[in-house]
């Protein structure tokens, strides 16, 4: 795969060019608007930075949330602006729509070194569409921005694994580069799919098993030890013909679940023990039960300790970690330990020379959530789904197409 790259782009000269960058700024936000976990935005700056320095006019697309196909003032890019401005040090403007008047007006008034965040791509129906002509309308308009000299670098890994305007179309239209983000992110899983060190231990949380089957099936056969926890571990438990109580369940997937455990038995490990509580409370009362008494009308909401201990002794031992999903309700103190125990043996694992990614989505807000060093783990991505579907083996078409 030969795909030019940030540095290719700043050695070609970008001094007075515009240039048009898909970031990943989806961070989230609480109800007064206020951003809880920047991250991403954080992530997103060495790329807008390298081009600011070497004199480019940088147009910034991205998206937040999911809006409808239309505007919508919770789903602004507002905060994200002031907080991008914060990083970089200087004023980054926001554009009142995407590729309207005043996107088009703002961006023809740049001068070297400026900074144009538009407003959230996803205001803009074309954005997703299913229909190619619609997409590359909306791709045009982008291009637009930065002139027929202009450059497009993809630096939203978050988000190659969709075939939208902003993510592939565009990149069809102009000169296209990988930002810094989205090549280390390549580089990265490339090193868990190509020959990874062993032990190879892998950890999936979450809710349904719905959402990881394709990752599990593409993964059981090449790792030598598969952590399950979270939601996803109680439909896992009841295709062992255990008692679940009320916790959540995915009845459908149970007959599958059965499946991979006949097939991979030595290689799958589930909880011993169980937190449970009588509702979905951060407050709840709470026990620990061991996993085959789970009682009627309680819930699992996080792993028990003796099984942290199991899994840490697992993981420690590792040379290759990957993590995606937290074990349980990590955003209640109550139900955080599992996921703070699991996180900390591969800080461990990372202290004894392994290489260890987080997987991106909820497992990195709850590295940060729970005060987890972020340097304890060689690698923390950006993006959870396109790097489920990378080491599911899928293609991604935002990066196929930057590819020369």
């Amino acid at each position: 795969m030969t795909v030019k790259t940030l540095q290719d782009l700043l050695n070609e000269g970008v001094d007075g060019r515009g240039v048009l960058v898909r970031s990943d700024l989806n961070v989230p936000l609480d109800d007064n608007g206020q951003i809880t976990d920047p991250g991403r935005i954080i992530a997103s700056v060495p790329t807008i930075e390298a081009l600011v320095q070497a004199g480019a006019k940088v147009v910034v697309t991205a998206h937040l949330g999911r809006p409808k196909g239309e505007p919508d003032p919770k789903f602004s890019l507002a905060p994200v602006a002031a907080k991008l401005a914060e990083l970089l040090g200087r004023n980054v403007q926001l554009a009142g729509d995407v590729v309207g008047y005043d996107a088009l007006s703002r961006s023809e008034g740049l001068t070297d070194g400026d900074v144009l965040l538009l407003e959230n791509v996803r205001f803009d129906p074309r954005e997703t569409s299913k229909d190619e002509a619609e997409r590359g309308k909306l791709a045009a308009a982008l291009v637009e921005l930065v002139g027929e000299d202009g450059a497009f670098v993809s630096d939203g890994f978050g988000v190659v694994h969709r075939k939208q305007a902003s993510v592939y179309d565009v990149a069809k239209l102009l000169p296209h580069y990988a930002g810094t983000l989205v090549a280390a992110e390549v580089e990265v899983l490339a090193k868990l799919t190509e020959n990874p060190e062993r032990p190879y231990a892998v950890v999936l949380g979450g809710s349904k098993v719905s959402d990881k089957l394709a990752v599990i099936e593409a993964l059981a056969p090449k790792v030598d030890t598969l952590v399950i926890g979270g939601g996803m571990c109680f439909t896992f438990l009841a295709a062992q013909g255990l008692s679940v109580g009320s916790s959540l369940l995915q009845e459908e997937m149970i007959e599958t679940c059965k499946g991979l455990l006949e097939r991979y038995a030595d290689v799958i490990h589930l909880p011993r023990d169980i937190v449970v509580a009588d509702r979905f409370a951060a407050d709840a009362d709470s026990k620990v039960v061991p996993a085959n008494e789970i009682p009627e009308g309680w819930m699992g909401l996080d792993v028990g300790p003796e099984s942290v201990d199991r899994f840490a002794a697992l993981l420690t031992e590792a040379k290759t970690v990957f993590w995606n999903g937290p074990m349980g309700v990590f955003e209640f103190d109550n139900f955080a330990a599992g996921t703070r125990g699991v996180a900390e043996a591969i800080v461990t694992a990372t202290g004894k020379g392994a290489f260890t990614v987080v997987g991106g989505g909820d497992s990195a807000a709850a590295v940060r959530a729970l005060g987890l060093p972020e340097d304890g783990f060689s690698h923390i991505s950006t993006g959870g789904g396109a790097s489920l579907e990378y080491l599911e083996g899928k293609e991604l078409p935002g990066i196929s197409v930057l590819e020369d």
